[in-house]
């Protein structure tokens, strides 16, 4: 199948990112409709101002322990999406409210599903399992599925470029953070750690979600606290991470911005994140045996210089530092950020998930 232009349907918690691309890469139009809108009609508009699209690629979260790669949707594939809805609630619904509205409009239009989770899908078994008892793994899909795997794939193969070298040559550490974030450790290209698990509330603190916490303390406060699953999961997930540290915002530019003017509980909660980052960098080099490269991606790896600055302080153990000229440089540009003789190398890498669903819809299409 000849695929030229390709429209890539991106469903958020609460928003629709659309993006039809060309077979060069380039963005042929664009819209982002936000939340409350009336996302047929926004998609309908869309197609009606642009080209006519070849196929179609949705983003979705969570592929379970069925969808390992990208595949074709069909009317058996959207009714086992909505099964999965449970596994990640915020955001696996609005990935099929948007496959269904696409389809209402465009029913003959070749359509692809591409997971977040697919690029972890064959995590070692080391790294994938969880030690809970065997008679639960047998009833339950527990597993570490990880997830921004579109953002990280697209991650390590840009990398690859920056640094003129083949995927297959470098073991990297890829710094998704954005207000969800999470790493990834690619060896090979390939997926071999990561830090969100079972649920994306797992791994580092992030904008609201608590990221890893000792399971005991979660059952002390429902216990004394006679708090429900519901209100708990609400708690660890929209209530926690910078937000619940600071009592003030999800927004680290707005918390860095305090905690310069003093406010001692922003300057905590930016602490804390930055000692989890620091942390799990290391471990996610341990899990490869060591590091060639570090790269920032996601809204705050791409937009703050300090953020970056500071998670690599400490980390020069690992080979890695940073350019202070380079680091503060526009941060429009995908580029390497440490020195020159530096023994392992840290960039910046836009987070381009659209140029990754594109490429994957192609090759799923073509196969």
């Amino acid at each position: 199948m000849d695929i030229r232009t390709v429209l890539v349907v991106n469903a958020g918690s609460s928003s629709l990112k659309l993006r039809l691309l060309g077979d060069g890469e380039q963005a042929i139009a664009a819209r982002d409709l936000a939340a409350g809108a009336d996302w047929e009609q926004g998609v309908e508009t869309f197609l009606a101002d642009s080209p006519e699209p070849d196929a179609a690629g949705h983003r979705v979260v969570h592929g379970g322990g069925r969808y390992t790669a990208p595949v074709r949707i069909d009317a058996a594939v959207e009714s086992h999406l909505q099964q999965l809805a449970d596994l990640a609630p915020l955001h696996n619904p609005p990935a099929v409210r948007a496959i269904a509205a696409l389809h209402h409009l465009r029913p003959s239009l070749p359509a692809v599903a591409c997971f977040d989770t697919a690029f972890h899908s064959a995590l070692p078994k080391a790294a994938a399992t969880y030690a809970v008892p065997v008679a639960w793994s047998e009833r339950w899909p527990l597993r570490r599925f990880g997830f921004h795997g579109l953002s990280h794939a697209y991650c390590a193969r840009r990398v690859a470029q920056l640094l003129d070298r083949q995927p297959a040559e470098l073991r990297l550490v890829s710094a998704h953070l954005g207000a969800g974030a999470s790493l990834a450790a690619v060896a090979g290209g390939r997926s071999v750690d990561t830090t969100m698990g079972f649920t994306p509330m797992e791994g580092l603190v992030m904008a609201t979600r608590s990221g890893s916490i000792d399971p005991g303390l979660l059952l002390w406060v429902q216990r004394h606290g006679k708090i429900d699953a519901e209100t708990a999961e609400r708690a660890l997930d929209r209530e926690s991470g910078l937000l619940g540290l600071s009592g003030r915002s999800a927004d680290i530019r707005e918390l860095l911005a305090a905690a310069d003017a003093g406010d001692d509980r922003s300057a905590l909660a930016i602490d804390v994140y930055l000692h989890r980052l620091r942390a799990l960098i290391a471990a996610m080099a341990a899990a490869m045996g060591g590091i060639d490269a570090l790269a920032f991606t996601g809204g705050v790896g791409e937009g703050s210089a300090t953020i970056r600055a500071r998670a690599c302080e400490g980390l020069e153990f690992l080979g890695l530092s940073l350019d202070s000229l380079r680091n503060a440089a526009d941060d429009r540009e995908d580029r390497v950020l440490s020195p020159a003789d530096a023994t392992g190398s840290v960039l910046l890498v836009h987070s381009r998930e659209d140029l990754e669903i594109a490429a994957q819809v192609r090759a799923t299409l073509a196969g």
